[in-house]
């Protein structure tokens, strides 16, 4: 019979990784780990208290997710902040979406559209009052109903890629001026459109519900880099900064 000790092993093991997860995770989305920044793994396991392999771990599934980058013989690094292709991907996404939105009207059994509005409704009463990470996961959740309801294997797989590629900007500009507060109405539209089968509909509030403008974008990322680097570096950088100004001192004497 295994022993106790040996039971909790993968918890602890499960445990560790999360909490490496959401640490690193809130270091990010705080910006205190600034763009194009390389992630010290060892300085990490130092200054959170744990083996490499939960902080591995957890980096890896921040890289899937699309918060960090991993490139070949240099590590992972702070995703950069930057428009460039991200207009591309929005209209992608739309494209994905409406072709989506058709196929589920078209093919989808009464039953899966039941099963759409009951998700819908069982989180929408306190859809705002949640904390960004909850409104992204369920925003995201509610658009992949629409892609599975297709009855295409192949476009979930393609949006949760593009999905990938866009979380880092779409959690920023949950919390930015420009982030819209009327998703629950455009959700509620766009569920009531399936209901009816009303393609035209809801394809057009499908459109206008993904459509983030560039300016608004730009806005979000021009505020997002000011905060960057009107914050405090990393509190994995200010033993070098205080180290560097010392020296500086010492130069001067």
């Amino acid at each position: 019979m295994p022993s106790e000790t040996t039971q909790k092993k993968p918890k602890r093991s499960a445990d560790s990784a999360d909490r490496a997860y959401n640490t690193i995770r809130k270091l990010l989305v705080e910006f205190k780990l600034r763009p194009h920044e390389r992630i010290n793994e060892v300085q990490l396991s130092r200054e959170l208290q744990l083996s490499r392999t939960p902080i591995r771990e957890a980096l890896n599934r921040l890289a899937s997710e699309g918060f960090v980058e991993l490139a070949p013989n240099r590590g992972f690094h702070v995703r950069p902040l930057n428009t460039e292709g991200l207009m591309d991907l929005y209209e992608m996404r739309s494209i994905i979406e409406c072709a989506a939105f058709r196929l589920m009207i078209e093919r989808a059994e009464d039953a899966d559209l039941e099963r759409f509005r009951d998700f819908w409704f069982s989180v929408r009463d306190d859809y705002n009052g949640r904390d960004a990470d909850e409104i992204l996961e369920l925003d995201e959740a509610f658009h992949m109903h629409i892609a599975e309801g297709s009855g295409n294997q192949e476009i979930p797989l393609m949006l949760g890629a593009i999905n990938a590629r866009i979380r880092f900007i779409r959690r920023i500009q949950i919390e930015h001026v420009t982030h819209n507060k009327t998703q629950v109405g455009s959700h509620d539209y766009i569920v009531e459109a399936a209901m009816k089968r009303d393609l035209e509909g809801g394809l057009e509030a499908l459109r206008t519900h993904i459509e983030i403008t560039v300016s608004a974008t730009q806005q979000a990322l021009k505020d997002a880099l000011f905060k960057v680097y009107e914050a405090e570096t990393s509190p994995f950088q200010r033993r070098k900064t205080r180290v560097s100004r010392k020296g500086d001192g010492e130069k001067q004497k």
